[in-house]
């Protein structure tokens, strides 16, 4: 086995993932100081499990998280795996190659992994158990820990000796062992004294069971009598309710045949007396026609004297009206007049405004003329300034050009200089200078092909940019939608949390007591708060407990009897309480059959959940009602137990013994028993909420890490492709620079001897050139000098125009002002001749409306002097009607007094019926009242059978005994009975049952007891067996390292002697181990009296001893010689080369002793500031050989 490669990633300093791997042999770790050489070591020991933040030289756990620099942001977490080659299978796990990685978040969440899969810290700890791997053991060595091994305590030594000598996992499993020993202790003391306390109730719950026996079975005896006496009497009263049916039958029969006779002589009567009413009613009306004949007359002349006064009234009306016209037309003329002046003030105001604008338009013009002369001199000046600036450019252009000139005459003198070394070059360089340009175009081509990459790559970067920003928004919008439900629920939340505190929906009393609920301890609370059921039961159960919902729940008597007195006090109103010393033997239910009926749910208590202590409550108050899952199914349940069963289904409809059903809609969807459990799931809702949030904030943060890293990808990739351009350009050039030197070569000499003609004319046009460009030189100059004398001129006139453009500028702004009054002016006018045009508008609808009413009163008045004359007509025609209504009258006062004569022999046959009627009446109302007094008392019995025993009639006929008919004896008997159980005192039923469980609870915990004085043995024995084998496995390797470390110091030291001593008087597994050496020449002195270099020297004897006995699978050593001088680095690393047989060597070192035995060299540095990097091996080999 050896230690394949370690990964590090985000580890102290190295952010970035670097993968060391490692070969048999010795590996060298080398770099300058601070470079992050010892973090490969602490890497390693924080991967093997090490807690211990000092051991990792940090403050907290947190400091092995990258934590960034002034380039880089901090990681998110720190991540590290060794991969060990496990082809020999020394781990005991079925794989060849064995992962084990450690990652750390910020958050302080940490995770251990196992060939991938999720494992614990003891998982790991008991995989190296005996390896010498692991962070107790001594295969990782850091700085420091070496000098450690002889300054430390010898006690401390122990861990080190203790793993060499293998005794390791015996130790864990004697404290596993010691650990569990002391865990049963601990559970027999508990079963001791539970089974102590258990002995001291068998005695006084032995007697109440058989008391409660006793009570049982007088009960049963009891109910037997009540169910026979029921019976017995449920037949008599059912015989007396026949005979009574029977004559309330023929009665009546009677009472409705008397009943029909006096109803028909009624009919007559009253048909009779209704014509006589008719015919008084025809007399009076007659009497009154001709009373009111006269009167009609008389109200008709007064109608007229009416009518005749309106009309003289209506006359008067009509001179007001014409005095409101006459008014109303002077108003008319006042405002027209009015209107007229208006519309000359403002013809006149029009005129001014149009001549004041008229006036600006003038001065806009001349402001805007001399503005524009403004704008032409500064294009003059500029252009004047882009005259020189062209010459002083033209002017750089010549010198420049001179200069030229003057290389150009250089470099042709050079030319021709060459020209005879040219001609000899030109057939040698030809094939030279093909290939050069070959190896041009194929370098342009490369950088090329890479610009197209790197642009298809920052595209692809920038599509996964944009995606990257969609994603963004997506998840911003998820989690504002997220936020608004969770502010949704949450205030739903409070709202509910709200009511339940102030128990709304419950009684004012039921407040007032739960108010009290702190200061008064033995209040529980409503039934609500101790019941809870399934959503789907809820309305079943509501149903069920109806009213009972609201009692309230109390500890004892007392505390309900304190709180009557308070609602008595405080007038606060009734409760109903419930205390639980009280309700102790709730009845049981009877109908065991009904529960197996098709839609029976259970019963009611049985589905609900509540602690154990309140059981007996629901029982009481649920425990004899059956749940039924529809109304069908409980009908005809209710039908077969003779509607004796009480039901509820799932709905709510309630079915109550002898046939009643309720049922309907609720107001509401929330219910009293349902709030807690709302609460709850709106509790879970809002937590899971939170939870969204989170884990969307902390995608959200992910996504635009990612996009931020994208980005500077992004920047990256642009300043590769520009750098690339700049390549590109620099290659081109090179080619053409190329091909043109080729194709000057391959001119021939004919061309190089033309050149020489050439270089001679050059001469002659530079020359030339140079001439001329004297001269423009200084045409240039001269026009400088005249385009500034101009420019001056055009600045002293600027500034006589600007001057002349703000003079006008202020006037322009008063001509401003004076047309913005005028207009204001011009609007006041304009105002007021509206408000006129209004005023004239409504008083000419006025004068309409005056004159209209005038009209109206002239036709009025014509109307009324023909309705005088209708009058007139009207009185005239009443005098001839008179006559025939006094025939008409007497006619109807002569059949009037026949039918009375015929009426009076109705009362005498009337009265007779009525008598009889009265008295059968009161013999079926009689009867009626026995009946129901008999049913009554025959519903009593039922339902007392039900409340007492849950038993309809049709069970009771099951129960019967025929032997059973002495009723009184039968009485007595029960009278007997239930003094019997009254001298009983308080008993408690469920002490039977508490007594069978009291006992079965007694053998199971003494069958525990001796379980566990067993076991106590058996630890006790292998602790003992493993202190045996720890101690003689110890002492045998512990003699084997005394005798390897005296033979490694001597092979070191070149001779001298070093020993191992156990402190005496201790127990070998227990003590401290003393080290002792030695060196050649020297006497034996204290430890403390060595120097550094021999101290190091012999720790590492000591570690090469151990090795040696027990080899590690590999071996970390930080910078463990640094104290050594050369000769003793010489001799520790050839010491480290042999060792290499059986132990692969990873060594951190800054020796050059060390660095030429290692088989490889790894370089770490910092090319960056903050941040260790892996250096390639080729080039550490190179500075070496240098």
């Amino acid at each position: 086995m050896y230690l394949k490669s370690i990964e590090v990633h985000g580890f102290k300093s190295f952010a970035n993932k670097i993968t060391f791997k490692f070969h048999n042999g010795i590996t060298g770790i080398v770099g300058p100081n601070g470079s992050g050489k010892s973090n490969v070591a602490d890497a390693v020991r924080w991967v093997l499990g090490e807690q211990r933040i000092k051991q990792l030289r940090g403050a907290s756990m947190q400091d092995v998280i990258f934590s960034g620099t002034e380039m880089r942001k901090p990681l998110g977490y720190a991540y590290v795996a060794i991969t060990l080659d496990n082809s020999d299978h020394q781990l005991a796990i079925d794989f060849d190659e064995v992962t084990v990685s450690r990652r750390l978040y910020r958050s302080g969440e940490s995770e251990y992994m196992l060939n991938g899969t999720p494992c614990r810290l003891k998982d790991v700890n008991e995989l190296f158990y005996d390896t010498g791997i692991g962070k107790e053991g001594y295969s990782i060595i850091g700085q420091g820990q070496i000098d450690k091994i002889l300054s430390g305590k010898p006690e401390e030594r122990r861990e080190l000796f203790d793993e060499a000598a293998g005794i390791v996992k015996f130790k864990r499993r004697k404290y596993a062992a010691q650990k569990k020993l002391e865990a049963e202790k601990q559970n027999l003391l508990r079963v001791n004294d539970i089974l102590a306390e258990l002995e001291k109730q068998t005695g006084p719950l032995e007697k109440q069971a058989e008391k409660a026996r006793v009570y049982l079975r007088r009960k049963e005896e009891l109910k037997t009598l009540d169910v026979n006496v029921f019976l017995l009497e449920n037949i008599r009263i059912t015989e007396q309710l026949k005979d009574v049916d029977e004559k309330l039958r023929i009665a009546s029969g009677d009472l409705q045949e008397t009943t029909d006779k006096y109803e028909s002589t009624k009919e007559e009567y009253e048909r009779i007396q209704s014509r006589i009413e008719q015919l008084d009613a025809e007399i009076e009306a007659a009497r009154a026609t001709l009373t009111d004949t006269g009167v009609m007359r008389s109200k008709l002349e007064g109608e007229i004297n009416v009518l005749k006064e309106q009309i003289h009234s209506a006359e008067g009306n009509e001179e007001h009206l014409q005095t409101r016209i006459n008014s109303i037309s002077e108003q008319l003329a006042e405002r027209d007049k009015e209107r007229e002046t208006i519309l000359a003030q403002k013809q006149e105001i029009d005129e001014k405004l149009a001549a004041l604008e008229e006036e600006r338009t003038t001065a806009r013009e001349l402001l805007e003329k001399t503005q524009s002369e403004i704008e032409t001199l500064n294009n003059h000046i500029e252009s004047g300034k882009n005259t020189i600036i062209e010459a002083l450019n033209n002017r750089a252009t010549i010198k420049s050009r001179l200069g030229r000139f003057d290389t150009m005459l250089e470099q042709v003198n050079i030319r021709k200089a060459e020209l005879n070394s040219r001609l000899l070059r030109a057939k040698s360089d030809e094939a030279e200078q093909t290939e050069t340009i070959k190896k041009l175009e194929e370098e342009f081509e490369a950088i090329t092909r890479s610009i197209k990459e790197l642009t298809e790559q920052q595209e692809l970067m920038e599509e996964r940019l944009a995606g990257v920003r969609d994603e963004l928004a997506g998840k911003d919008q998820k989690l504002r939608d997220t936020q608004v439900l969770y502010h949704q629920q949450k205030s739903k939340l409070e709202a509910l949390s709200n009511l339940t505190e102030r128990y709304e929906g419950y009684g004012g009393s039921v407040k007032a007591v739960m108010e009290k609920k702190d200061s008064e301890k033995g209040i529980i609370g409503v039934v609500a708060d101790i019941i809870q059921a399934e959503a789907k039961y809820e309305t079943a159960i509501e149903t069920a407990l109806g009213g009972n919902i609201q009692n309230i729940v109390t500890e004892d008597e007392g505390t309900a009897k304190r709180m009557i007195g308070f609602l008595k006090k405080a007038r606060a109103g009734r409760a109903t309480f419930l205390p639980l010393t009280s309700i102790t033997h709730p009845q049981e239910f009877k109908n065991k059959d009904a529960l197996k009926e098709p839609g029976v749910i259970g019963m009611a208590d049985a589905l609900v959940n509540i602690e154990k202590k309140y059981r007996n409550v629901a029982k009481a108050m649920l425990g004899r009602i059956m749940v039924v899952d529809n109304v069908d199914n409980a009908v005809k349940i209710a039908r077969k137990f003779d509607y004796g069963i009480r039901m509820v289904t799932l709905e709510g409809e309630l079915l109550v013994p002898g046939g009643a059903i309720s049922g309907g809609a609720f107001k509401n969807n929330s219910n009293l028993l349902g709030r807690r459990r709302e609460m709850e799931e709106l509790e879970k809702k809002v937590k899971q909420y939170v939870k969204e949030i989170d884990q969307i904030l902390n995608e959200i943060e992910e996504t635009k890490r990612g996009r931020n890293k994208l980005r500077l990808e992004i920047e990256d990739v642009k300043g590769q492709i520009q750098r690339k351009f700049i390549e590109q350009n620099t290659a081109r050039m090179s080619v053409m620079q190329a091909e043109e030197k080729k194709s000057e070569t391959t001119e021939g000499f004919g061309e190089l001897k033309t050149e020489e003609q050439d270089i001679e004319t050059q001469i002659g046009e530079i020359r030339a050139g140079k001439e001329a460009a004297a001269k423009e030189l200084a045409d240039s100059e001269a026009l400088e000098k005249s385009v500034e004398a101009q420019i001056a001129e055009f600045q002293t006139q600027l500034e006589e125009k600007r001057a002349l453009e703000s003079e006008q500028s202020a006037q322009m702004t008063e001509w401003d002002v004076e047309v913005e009054k005028m207009r204001q002016n011009a609007d006041f006018r304009r105002q007021n001749l509206e408000r006129v045009d209004g005023e004239r508008e409504r008083y000419q609808s006025e004068l309409n409306e005056v004159k209209e009413g005038l009209h109206l009163g002239k036709e009025e008045v014509e109307r009324k002097k023909e309705n005088i004359l209708e009058i007139e007509r009207t009185i005239a025609a009443s005098h001839t009607a008179q006559t025939e209504a006094e025939i008409k009258l007497k006619e109807d006062v002569e059949t009037k007094e026949e039918l009375s004569g015929k009426q009076k022999n109705f009362f005498g046959t009337r009265e007779e019926l009525s008598q009889r009627m009265a008295a059968l009446d009161k013999e079926v109302y009689r009867l009626n009242a026995q009946k129901e007094r008999m049913e009554e008392s025959i519903e009593s019995r039922i339902n007392y059978m039900w409340d007492e025993y849950e038993i309809t009639l049709s069970d009771a006929e099951g129960l019967k005994n025929e032997e059973m008919t002495d009723l009184p004896a039968m009485k007595r008997e029960i009278s007997n009975l239930k003094d019997a159980i009254r001298k009983l005192g308080d008993v408690n039923v469920n002490a039977i049952e508490d007594y069978r469980n009291l006992m079965e609870r007694y053998t199971f915990l003494k069958t525990q007891h001796d379980d566990l004085v067993e076991a106590e043995k058996t630890l006790l024995g292998i602790i003992e067996e493993l202190d045996t084998s720890m101690r003689k496995q110890f002492n045998e390797k512990f003699a084997q390292i005394n005798r390897e470390f005296d033979k490694v110091f001597k092979e070191l030291f070149g001779g001298g002697k070093g020993s191992l001593e156990l402190i005496e008087d201790e127990d070998v597994l227990e003590a401290g181990i003393l080290v002792i050496a030695q060196p050649p020449g020297k006497k034996l002195v204290n430890m403390m009296q060595m120097s550094g270099g021999e101290k190091s020297l012999t720790a590492i004897c000591l570690l090469f001893a151990i090795q040696n006995l027990k080899p590690s699978p590999f071996c970390l050593l930080d910078e463990i010689e640094a104290a050594l001088d050369e000769n003793n680095v010489t001799r520790f690393a050839k010491y480290l080369h042999k060792l290499t047989k059986n132990t692969q060597f990873i060594v951190i070192t800054h020796r050059r002793g060390t660095m030429e035995k290692a088989d490889r060299l790894y370089g770490i540095t910092m090319q960056e500031k903050g941040v260790s990097t892996l250096v390639s091996v080729n080039l550490i080999d190179k500075d070496l050989d240098d």
